[in-house]
């Protein structure tokens, strides 16, 4: 027979034993890293005090008791302290031998949705960058002898004309750019993984987003000092954050903004995959802008190839924030309203026997 604290303890989602008065009795691991709060803190809270739902549930939750019937409740944002609200679906149902008592069990639906985004993003980049690298030279080619015969014209052209072959320079220019941008999606090598200090890599991609293209922002370091290292690829790593800087730097006003970067360890975090495997993605790093917050529009969708919210931009540059998490057999979601945009990223720790 399976003790039944070893079930409990178990349960790869956030559960929860609420008493008639709808105070928390019993809280599992995987509910006290949802909190991020342990279960002697919250033991005996209300439960409405430390789990915010974005609909009156309350009502429904007395009558679920009264009636003793189980009660599901889908697409809710659920939120607790200072963690930004998750899309999750609830389940509720009557404690057997425990008269008034109910758990209640959050599955976030995120983690599922972006699981198959993630696989939809690989088969689209794939797709993209096939096409991509099979025209790649048989555009550049082309492109490099109109952006010559252009230059050698404009030697003997008045300054009115100039303004046309430069026109045709800058716009071969920038084909090329984009070119060589697919291409460096395309060609990304694996991972070369080891320990790392993800405050070391957070600190240098703040420091250069702080000297260059985020001179005009505030960027905030919030860091839990007691993080153990990461297992990743430092280089690639500083790419990613980069990246996010970039865009959130780009996002806000001209006078500038409010960047913080946040690092916290969250136990129970595990990702579950389509064969069953697992991997525990411990360390959680959240970049968190005060901008405009991502369109409506592309919300969804951010993270593939070609999506842009930007006039100018390629769309190219989420993709590979994506790809390269993915890599590291890691996670990325993101959560936006105005005001408040958190992308978060969640990789694994070293594991035992890992090389320095």
């Amino acid at each position: 027979m399976i003790p039944e604290n070893a079930i409990w303890a178990s349960l790869p989602v956030p559960a929860f034993v609420i008493d008639q008065n709808n105070n928390i009795q019993d809280v599992n691991s995987a509910g006290e890293g949802f909190l991020n709060a342990s279960s002697k803190t919250v033991t005996g809270q209300s439960v409405w005090s430390q789990i915010r739902v974005d609909t009156p549930i309350e009502e429904a939750f007395d009558k679920a008791r009264d009636k003793s019937t189980a009660l599901f409740v889908n697409d809710v944002d659920v939120g607790c302290g200072s963690r930004a609200p998750l899309q999750c679906a609830l389940q509720i149902a009557p404690l057997i031998g425990q008269e008034g008592c109910m758990i209640l069990m959050i599955t976030p639906r995120e983690l599922a949705g972006r699981m198959t985004q993630s696989h939809s993003v690989k088969s689209a980049a794939q797709s993209a960058i096939g096409m991509a690298e099979m025209l790649a030279h048989e555009i550049k080619n082309p492109l490099a002898g109109i952006t010559g015969a252009a230059q050698l014209l404009s030697m003997n052209l008045s300054s009115e004309d100039l303004e046309l072959t430069d026109l045709i320079v800058a716009e071969s220019r920038r084909i090329v750019k984009l070119l060589e941008q697919v291409e460096q999606f395309g060609n990304l090598s694996e991972p070369d993984r080891k320990p790392v200090n993800i405050h070391d890599v957070l600190d240098r991609a703040r420091r250069s987003a702080l000297l260059g293209f985020g001179a005009h922002m505030k960027i905030i370091e919030d860091y839990d000092p007691s993080l153990p290292l990461a297992y990743g690829d430092p280089d690639q790593l500083l790419q990613v954050v980069l990246n996010l800087l970039k865009n959130a730097s780009e996002a806000a006003d001209p006078k500038g903004g409010t960047i913080r970067i946040h690092s916290y360890f969250e136990h129970s975090f595990r990702l579950r995959r389509s064969d069953g495997s697992g991997q525990s993605l411990p360390l959680q790093v959240e970049i968190i802008d005060d901008g405009p917050g991502l369109p409506e529009k592309i919300k969804d969708d951010v993270f593939d190839p070609f999506v842009s919210g930007r006039e100018n931009g390629t769309g190219l540059g989420l993709a590979l924030v994506s790809k390269i998490i993915s890599d590291h057999n890691g996670w990325i979601s993101v959560t936006s309203v105005p005001g408040r945009t958190v992308f978060r990223l969640s990789l694994p720790r070293v594991p035992r026997g890992a090389s320095n």
